[in-house]
């Protein structure tokens, strides 16, 4: 049965596609002609989630992406209101020390400086690239309190954080009669299952959403060893996926085996166990040309049955007994 496009958000009541276009690409990788060929073709199909951060375009420079997706919406004015537009901020913009982090001063700051570029007057999902424990909660809720009450952001989120720093987050946030986190984004694909242990169960127990990046674990899933062999692979043979192919290249063989068997794109097999499991709102996708968009639609229209699900639970088991802690390290 097709899974539907759209579901909310965690406990709120917005509605995001369950494909979010991750835009980290944009600059470097994907040029901006190409980039707005993708943009619209995302939007065109229903995707309405577009996640990117401050930081991105460094290939080019800090800020580039926010100010190439800027000059795209000011082209098409129209289509801001379709969009939840993700930005994220924590990592250094600058060698100034102030210009980093979770303190009051850097995220109203930064804030102000991604609406600019973004040449919008709000940013749906507010994220914290990263936590900042050197800055207390208090400090943190009263500066998105002050952006929400000026109308600047929505709804605010967390990326890259532990279990107990969501627990942490939302403990001041409900002391303070606020919302508080409304999603989680995190790492997590058949590689990387970590996050099952405390993020994802602390994030369900929490009510937010969870959105997972890098659901090919930088292209390792997505027909690495074919596209080594034919000399096409370009962001799967870089980054993360470099040691963790050194370290996997049986079990990849073998799951690469399997797509062929069962006739399936292993970029879709990939996206499709994520889509999957349990509490997971949707998936960051990082296509670099629109053509790339149908393996991530594909995995959320033709889903995985129950037995295709326990044969990639044997190739890329869970983490000890599975489930969440401490039963899955408990004998």
């Amino acid at each position: 049965m097709t899974n539907p496009l759209h579901t909310a958000l965690g406990r709120t009541g917005l509605q995001v596609s369950r494909l979010g276009l991750g835009t980290v690409n944009f600059g470097g990788r994907v040029e901006e002609p190409e980039a707005r060929l993708l943009l619209d073709a995302a939007v065109d199909r229903g995707i309405n989630l577009v996640d990117t951060a401050n930081i991105y375009g460094w290939r080019v420079h800090k800020g580039y992406t926010e100010e190439l997706l800027g000059r795209w919406l000011s082209s098409r004015p129209r289509r801001r209101d379709d969009l939840v537009l993700a930005t994220k901020v924590g990592w250094p913009m600058t060698d100034r020390v102030n210009d980093r982090g979770l303190s009051a001063r850097n995220i109203i700051a930064a804030c102000e400086a991604s609406l600019r570029r973004l040449r919008t007057d709000w940013i749906d999902l507010y994220q914290m690239h990263e936590v900042d424990r050197a800055v207390g909660w208090v400090e943190i809720w009263e500066a998105m309190e002050t952006l929400i009450r000026q109308g600047k952001v929505r709804y605010v989120g967390s990326s890259n954080f532990a279990g107990w720093d969501i627990a942490s987050a939302q403990e001041v946030a409900e002391r303070r009669g606020l919302l508080g986190l409304a999603a989680e984004q995190c790492c997590y694909n058949l590689v990387t299952r970590h996050t099952e242990l405390e993020v994802i169960p602390a994030a369900a127990a929490r009510g937010l959403g969870v959105l997972a990046w890098s659901p090919l674990h930088g292209g390792l899933l997505g027909g690495v060893l074919r596209k080594l062999g034919e000399g096409t692979a370009v962001k799967s043979a870089q980054g993360r996926a470099v040691p963790a192919l050194e370290r996997d290249r049986a079990t990849i063989a073998e799951f690469e085996r399997y797509c062929a068997k069962v006739e399936r794109d292993p970029a879709e097999v990939a996206m499709a166990w994520v889509l999957a499991q349990p509490h997971v709102t949707g998936i960051i996708t990082g296509p670099r040309t629109p053509s790339h968009l149908d393996a991530a639609f594909a995995a959320l229209e033709r889903g995985l049955s129950g037995e295709e699900l326990a044969q990639l639970d044997e190739l890329f088991p869970p983490i000890g007994n599975g489930g969440p802690a401490p039963q899955a390290w408990m004998s």
